[in-house]
């Protein structure tokens, strides 16, 4: 019995696994926007944006630019451009505290309806901290004209301090691929 199930529990731990470590992609715009007229964009610079290293920022732009191509616009270094677009990233850390109990004999407490208070028992409580890091990359595109914010999307657990360079622009790109996914928006009807 146990083998019938065995071809359905692996693909359901494999969907488990990969919904933990999966990216999540949100994405929000100006529903009155014509994002038809936008051909090319600029890069700017986010005021107060977290400074990455070089290395990691030519990740970055590389795998923004290659998708913001696919979707039909155009680099400038100069004006006019019909997008000024921008991005920041967060790198952080969030502390985690696992505990667990270990309870073992016997000792006082509720037995049959009544306040049982003798004999012997043990609690021990284990704790540990860790570190997790979180990565988020957010993406801004303004319209040149007016300066308005037009499409943001954000991604997280895109950028991880501790992982290999190669590993880290495979998830960079497979971050850019699916933040722009959505882009340009479905058009009004």
């Amino acid at each position: 019995m146990a083998t019938k199930r065995a071809p359905f529990l692996l693909p359901l731990l494999l969907f488990l696994l990969s919904a933990a470590v999966a990216q999540d992609v949100r994405y929000n715009y100006d529903k009155d926007a014509d994002f038809s007229k936008f051909k090319s964009y600029k890069w700017v610079e986010i005021k107060d944006a977290q400074k990455l290293d070089d290395l990691l920022e030519k990740q970055i732009r590389s795998a923004l630019e290659s998708q913001l191509g696919q979707k039909g616009l155009t680099k400038t270094d100069g004006d006019p451009a019909d997008l000024y677009i921008g991005y920041q990233t967060a790198i952080g850390q969030e502390k985690q505290f696992t505990s667990y109990s270990t309870d073992w004999g016997y000792g006082p407490g509720w037995y049959r309806g009544g306040w049982y208070g003798g004999g012997m028992g043990s609690t021990t409580t284990s704790g540990q901290t860790s570190t997790i890091y979180t990565g988020q990359l957010a993406l801004d595109m303004y319209d040149s004209r007016n300066h308005d914010l037009v499409w943001r999307g954000v991604a997280s657990k895109t950028l991880d301090a501790k992982a290999k360079p190669a590993k880290q622009q495979k998830i960079i790109e497979k971050a850019a691929a699916k933040l722009l996914k959505n882009y340009p928006p479905p058009v009004k009807k």
